[in-house]
């Protein structure tokens, strides 16, 4: 399958479990707006025997993602495309969020809809933060099919109404699982796949710097009373997105996966306690 290209934009720690685990076999385009990280996660996997290829992304001018939309197509046959990058309450402001979480994955999924193969899959990491957004019914179907570059003028996105990161982040989140919802028709017209996880507490870089910022010990207290009792790790995700990603979910498309070691149970049943 050389001629197969995987796409991986951000290549954090999700990124980089799931790169590992799809790459096998096949062409890798990893991408992230961090040259540095991209250079190093290159290295590794080359080191370990993948066929990879490094390239800077920054989601926010949609030039930077139909280039590397380009690139990917230029490679071979793109059969799968995963979108992990994000910024999180803790390393960004509201607008910023809005911007990466909300508008780049608009982005993403517009121009790699234009180049994925035929049979092709695609995921998009959201978050279990996204079924907390409290949105009413007609600002949920705006932000799954309100066009793309015209999304961020939505008014409840505004700075006056939306300014805080922490609910900015949920919006944003749960907006990638509507928008994947939508855009999994127009994929469907290529007989490809496109679905959202929806990721709880992982260990990783970011998913650490919430555990010791101002919500931490929340989260801590919520991992101790789910269904697990652990935090999830990047091998967790990975494995979500192998099972999307594979033959195994061939009839699953335009939905989420919860993936939070029942987290998510939990504060159900608070609420309805």
């Amino acid at each position: 399958m050389p001629d197969h290209v995987v796409v991986v934009i951000g290549v954090g720690g999700m990124g980089e479990a799931i790169a590992r685990r799809q790459g096998i076999g096949r062409r890798l385009l990893i991408a992230d707006v961090d040259d540095t990280t991209t250079g190093t996660v290159a290295a590794a996997l080359t080191a370990d025997g993948y066929e990879v290829v490094g390239a800077h992304v920054d989601v926010t001018p949609r030039e930077s993602v139909r280039a590397l939309a380009q690139t990917a197509a230029a490679a071979g046959s793109v059969v799968q495309m995963i979108h992990t990058a994000g910024l999180s309450p803790v390393q960004a402001s509201a607008e910023a969020i809005l911007r990466v979480d909300l508008y780049g994955t608009a982005v993403v999924l517009a121009e790699f809809g234009d180049v994925i193969a035929e049979h092709g899959a695609g995921v998009v990491i959201a978050s279990m933060a996204g079924r907390l957004a409290q949105l009413s019914p007609d600002h949920e179907s705006a932000l799954a099919t309100t066009d793309v570059d015209e999304i961020l003028g939505l008014p409840f996105l505004a700075p006056d109404v939306l300014a805080d990161p922490a609910q900015t982040y949920m919006v944003s989140k749960r907006a990638n699982v509507l928008r994947v919802a939508a855009e999994s028709m127009r994929w469907g017209r290529r007989r490809a796949r496109l679905n959202t996880i929806s990721p709880g507490a992982i260990s990783t870089p970011m998913g650490r710097q919430e555990l010791n910022g101002t919500t931490g010990e929340g989260l801590r207290a919520l991992i101790a009373a789910s269904g697990t009792g652990r935090i999830g790790t990047s091998a967790d995700i990975a494995a979500a997105a192998g099972f999307l990603l594979g033959p195994d979910a061939s009839f699953i498309t335009g939905t989420d996966l919860l993936v939070d070691g029942g987290a998510s149970a939990v504060l159900s049943m608070s609420d309805n306690g």
